[in-house]
């Protein structure tokens, strides 16, 4: 599949972007099996031993967030976040969302 993005970084997007096509969705999350898409967003649920594992994890997202430009939408509670990607601009999933959620999954790993 060929791409605008930068390998491994988001590009700047104010709605110039076309959504993945479903092929190129359903390819991307056979190496994401973690994820899954929920109405339209990119979708994680991870669980964690307590609050403070929670917090430690979502700050590091935040970083990822923050230096990519890319921001997932969060529900965050004592031992467990769930994650959402979906780029505003498109209302819909983009590559950007896919190298955030790769970049969550190093994370985790």
């Amino acid at each position: 599949m060929e791409s605008d993005f930068r390998p491994g970084h988001c590009q700047a997007c104010e709605g110039g972007v076309k959504p993945l096509a479903r092929e190129a969705l359903e390819r991307a999350l056979q190496d994401l099996p973690h994820w899954q898409v929920v109405d339209g967003a990119l979708e994680r649920r991870t669980t964690f031993r307590n609050f403070f594992e929670t917090m430690a994890f979502v700050n590091a997202l935040a970083w990822i967030a923050h230096r990519e430009d890319h921001h997932p939408d969060l529900q965050v509670s004592y031992g467990s976040c769930v994650i959402r990607y979906q780029t505003h601009a498109v209302g819909a999933i983009t590559e950007n969302d896919l190298i955030c959620a790769r970049a969550i999954e190093s994370l985790l790993a």
